[in-house]
């Protein structure tokens, strides 16, 4: 499983998350900065990436069209690039068990 971070998150964590979520990236480095939220939502789509953002964007996308992809939705605030980082590799298995299950659109992490 392999995880897009939105703009909103650092470029600089993604090689941290190399071992967990293998090919994993960040819009930038994709060069979809100037892309909108239903582009980047094909992109993911398309790509099979799971979603990382701070933003609600995603998850209003989510309920108004299902999944995937799935959408991890990073509900702690503005935090420094470590904290981040802990808090997606900590929920890895919930992160994993979501993507699975087909049922699930978007999972909240405080």
């Amino acid at each position: 499983m392999k995880l897009l971070l939105d703009e909103n998150l650092s470029r600089r964590i993604v090689p941290a998350l190399q071992d967990a979520y293998p090919n994993s990236t960040q819009i930038a480095l994709l060069n979809l900065n100037e892309a909108n939220d239903r582009e980047i939502w094909e992109y993911a789509t398309q790509e099979n990436y799971t979603i990382v953002t701070q933003d609600a964007d995603f998850y209003e996308q989510s309920m108004l069209l299902g999944g995937p992809p799935l959408i991890v939705w990073l509900r702690c605030g503005n935090q420094s690039k470590n904290i981040i980082l802990e808090k997606i590799i900590k929920h890895q298995k919930l992160i994993e068990e979501a993507h699975q299950a087909p049922e699930i659109w978007t999972i909240e992490i405080f």
